[in-house]
């Protein structure tokens, strides 16, 4: 404890917020104060709950960091303004605190979800994730690896170490998911909400769509152009959400969501232009996932750690390994491995 009594007086503040939210959040919220806890049980922050102290542990995270550099639509797009792994995380942890501050919902929950949820994305977005998918006799799953990069990955593999509120919400993000706690389902809304807007936007930057091509039936719902919808959405989920112990659309607006990502798919996601350098996406992670199943050895310390201490599976080790890798990244180690040099004296 230190001598000027500073953190007696931080214990107080983090009891007055988790009284806080006892005395003014929803009765559905998650209180910090009622956490199922960590893997490894440690001592409390002196001045902050849980999901905040998760939320910050996120953020200062290396794989946080490592999105800025990572695919989210558009495959190294020439252009300032396109949207990357960390700008569509920023864009879903808006959206959730929008959300959540409006139901009385707790707030830092979601934001350390959302900061949380594609930590385990593979550079090249989707492509990378295939081509891992395919090759790997484990399978690959971003939402799968975004738990295990939060849970035994980052800090040279001693992990954040979150509760098991955050791990639940990074693991269900996905549609086939479903979360246990209200932040989580608000997170997982969020996402789709995040992409769905933003990756309009980008095709339609891009010049592979125009406003006026979205089906005038889906229009009619929820709005003519990309901030009327993502406005609506946000205002229909929490209308059809405001005091109930679930998060949901309401029935029109969950069909318009469900018909424009299948727009979004045929027009956009499948898009040959848009998608065209994603074949080589795919052989360049398959490459590089081949060639350090066979050099292990040059993998850093604290992977092969995995091995040797844990007795993981090469083919899991490499897959963090690739996985990690920035879009950047990926590219230079495939062209220091494969692309001859011209010979120099």
């Amino acid at each position: 404890m230190r001598k000027d009594g500073g953190s007696a007086v931080g214990m107080l503040i983090r009891e007055k917020l988790e009284q806080w939210e006892k005395e003014y959040l929803s009765p559905y919220a998650s209180l910090s104060m009622q956490s199922k806890g960590r893997i490894r049980e440690e001592e409390q922050c002196d001045i902050r709950p849980v999901y905040q102290r998760d939320r910050d542990r996120i953020l200062h995270s290396k794989s946080f960091r490592r999105l800025k550099d990572k695919t989210q639509v558009f495959l190294t797009p020439e252009g300032d303004h396109y949207r990357t792994r960390l700008t569509h995380t920023l864009e879903v942890s808006q959206n959730a605190r929008t959300i959540a501050k409006a139901l009385r919902l707790n707030e830092d929950l979601v934001e350390a979800i959302a900061l949380g949820h594609d930590l385990g994305h593979t550079p090249f977005g989707h492509a990378g994730e295939r081509a891992l998918n395919a090759i790997c006799p484990y399978g690959f799953c971003h939402s799968e690896q975004s738990v295990r990069t939060v849970d035994v990955l980052e800090k040279n593999g001693q992990g954040l170490n979150l509760t098991d509120e955050v791990r639940d919400g990074i693991r269900n993000h996905q549609t086939k998911g479903m979360p246990y706690t209200l932040e989580g389902k608000i997170v997982r809304y969020s996402d789709k909400i995040a992409y769905i807007h933003h990756d309009m936007d980008d095709a339609i930057r891009g010049g592979i769509l125009k406003e006026s091509d979205v089906p005038a039936e889906i229009g009619e719902v929820i709005g003519f152009t990309t901030g009327e919808r993502l406005d609506h959405f946000i205002h229909d989920l929490v209308t059809y959400s405001y005091e109930k112990d679930d998060i949901h659309l309401s029935p029109a607006v969950e069909d318009a969501m469900r018909k424009l990502r299948s727009f979004m798919f045929e027009r956009v996601y499948q898009n040959k232009a848009a998608k065209s350098q994603e074949a080589k996406a795919e052989m360049l992670m398959e490459s590089l996932y081949q060639y350090y199943l066979k050099h292990l050895h040059k993998l850093p310390p604290h992977l092969l750690a995995r091995m040797e201490e844990h007795g993981e599976a090469p083919e899991m080790i490499v897959c963090d390994y690739v996985g990690a890798m920035t879009d950047r990244f990926a590219i230079a180690q495939y062209e220091e491995l494969f692309i001859p040099k011209s010979w120099h004296y």
